[in-house]
């Protein structure tokens, strides 16, 4: 029997009573601005409505507490500097997790 353990991580602003969270979502769709340079073609990308893309990087931000997108209309959208680090933060810590969740398992599935 094979044993595979998994887990996501959410970061929410404890100190705040806020609705969203900043989890792969938003890790997401920061890569999908990277990469198209607009939040509606990252949404559209990951067959998500717009209006939602917007409200989880809204809620994002205020759980993180910084700006993540920099939004220029026709010209599209870019990361900032912080909406940079957020995600490879994020990209860091879950493959941290992720490999200790391999080790364990494997101690004490294995």
């Amino acid at each position: 029997m094979s044993v595979v353990a998994s887990a996501r991580i959410t970061l929410k602003n404890s100190e705040l009573d806020l609705p969203g969270a900043f989890g792969l979502g938003c890790v997401q769709l920061l890569e999908g601005v990277a990469t198209e340079h607009s939040l509606n073609g990252a949404a559209k990308r990951l067959g998500m409505a717009y209006s939602k893309a917007w409200r989880i990087v809204r809620e994002a931000e205020a759980h993180l507490g910084c700006v993540l997108l920099l939004r220029d209309g026709a010209r599209g959208s870019t990361l900032t500097p912080e909406g940079e680090r957020a995600v490879a933060a994020y990209r860091t810590l879950q493959a941290e997790v992720n490999e200790l969740l391999a080790q364990r398992s494997d101690e004490l599935f294995g």
